[in-house]
């Protein structure tokens, strides 16, 4: 490809050598680049692309998009200077690509908790409306059928529009797609054309790479801000900062809730642990899914499939035959009547909305057993609040590892029982062994009680030390269940 068509729409402010050079591939990593690659130097969160240039060039590479020149320059080399490398790699894996999000209407989902289960039910939905459909998600990439492991919740650039042209090339009339807060920072949705953007709720997360609360609402609003004249904008009206979302957008402003005015409306009519009545903009549907964070999930879908001029009656059958995201209130059943939950919750708010959830659908006498853990080398101030909610919220409370990584298992622990006051130790015990936490879990059942398993969901692992050892809540739960 053409040097000069990687670099449309790009703002350069210098060049150095000449720009007249065919190019084979786009690389920010220096380990892949290869004869004939442009190299862009990106300063990341961990390392700095800079220090790799001549690492790049020695391997092949004669083109390098970089912030800063080198003090020596090799005039062999066409060096390429822009303001900001991170966002230009985006518009450059964009043209690269074709531009694949222009041939096709990409959705991106924002917000703290639902963006996996609500892109996830996009997908459903618009796969049971008979459509092609690719989903971009912290659980799975899917290219119509085809399954493609995810390892980030939004790829990096050249990954992202790799996948993108995959989607173009399999006939894909939609995409839907969660937007991290890192992503927006870190320009890997630069050069992408959106038709929507969705926003979820926001709460506590994060704040170890956002610093502050007031940094992460702008992260997200970052991405409504982007949005297009033509693209729609939908919000959570209910949510406080669902209004700041769209403050500055350009995009077409929508709102959705169940308690506020909204564009959108919905009304949980009955529930239990296998689904739910809602009424939906005046429409009865019944649902597979369960609790009020569901009915906004699902209402968000809704609303986006109407903006997306949908039919509202063939959107509300489909919406009834659909089940949601993986790891997102799972339920396991024990032949002594116990039921099993396996939720992602790793958020104080989402272990709030999980367990007040359980507590509107269980029976008199039902005990709620929580087992708790919290993830290392993250945000480390929800990590009380986080065991504060589950102490307030469940009869029994084990706090145990998530994915500990390079932490101690014990400290994080310690962290989750500062949130734990002196009156409600006695329903407390702390057992480092998830496999182990969760047996204790079920050992302290009585028939019909309820256990919920936080914070993994989906995970098939757990980070210890660097290394992924096999770990699948669901799996131990039911093991478990047939132990007993």
């Amino acid at each position: 490809m053409k040097l000069q068509d990687i670099l449309n729409t790009i703002p350069v402010l210098q060049v150095l050598g000449p720009l007249h050079k065919e190019l084979s591939s786009l690389c920010f990593d220096s380990r892949q680049v290869g004869q004939g690659a442009l190299f862009v130097a990106v300063k990341g969160v961990h390392t700095d692309g800079h220090l790799f240039i001549e690492k790049a060039i020695s391997l092949g590479s004669e083109v390098i998009l970089l912030q800063e020149l080198p003090t020596e320059i090799n005039p062999a080399i066409t060096y390429i200077q822009v303001a900001d490398s991170a966002k230009a790699l985006g518009i450059a894996a964009s043209n690269f690509y074709g531009n694949p999000s222009h041939d096709l209407k990409l959705v991106g989902v924002t917000g703290t908790n639902g963006k996996t289960t609500v892109a996830t039910l996009l997908y459903q939905l618009f796969t049971a409306l008979g459509y092609q459909v690719g989903l971009l998600s912290t659980v799975e990439n899917k290219i119509g059928t085809d399954v493609i492991p995810a390892t980030h919740t939004t790829p990096d650039p050249i990954q992202l529009n790799a996948l993108l042209q995959q989607m173009v090339q399999a006939g894909c009339d939609y995409c839907f797609m969660e937007v991290s807060s890192h992503a927006v920072v870190q320009e890997r949705i630069a050069g992408l054309h959106f038709v929507g953007g969705l926003f979820t709720n926001i709460t506590h997360d994060h704040l170890d790479f956002h610093k502050t609360f007031d940094s992460y609402i702008k992260a997200k609003k970052q991405f409504f801000d982007q949005l297009g004249k033509s693209a729609f904008a939908l919000t959570n009206v209910d949510d406080r900062n669902g209004a700041v979302m769209l403050q500055n957008t350009a995009a077409h402003k929508k709102t959705y809730g169940l308690t506020h005015l909204a564009n959108f409306k919905a009304k949980v009519i009955e529930s239990h642990f296998y689904g739910m009545l809602l009424a939906v903009d005046d429409h009865e549907v019944w649902v597979k899914l369960v609790g009020g964070f569901n009915a906004y999930n699902l209402l968000a879908v809704y609303g986006t499939a109407i903006l997306l001029e949908q039919e509202t009656d063939k959107v509300l059958t489909a919406l009834s035959t659909i089940t949601g995201a993986e790891g997102r209130f799972e339920t396991v059943r024990a032949q002594t009547g116990v039921v099993g939950i396996i939720d992602y919750a790793h958020t104080p708010d989402a272990v709030d909305n999980v367990l007040k959830t359980i507590a509107g659908l269980r029976q008199q006498g039902q005990q709620i057993i929580t087992v708790l853990g919290c993830g290392g080398d993250r945000d480390t101030t929800k990590r009380p609040e986080m065991a504060a909610v589950a102490v307030a919220l469940s009869d029994r409370v084990i706090l145990t590892s998530d994915n500990p990584r390079t932490e101690d298992p014990a400290q994080i622990i310690a962290d989750m029982q500062a949130g734990v006051s002196v009156s409600q130790t006695r329903k407390v015990l702390s057992i480092a062994d998830r496999k182990e936490a969760i047996r204790t879990a079920y050992q302290l059942a009585n028939a019909n009680d309820i256990i919920l398993v936080a914070g993994k969901g989906h995970e098939k692992y757990q980070e210890i030390n660097g290394v992924r050892h096999h770990f699948d809540d669901r799996e131990v739960l039911e093991l478990t269940f047939e132990e007993k």
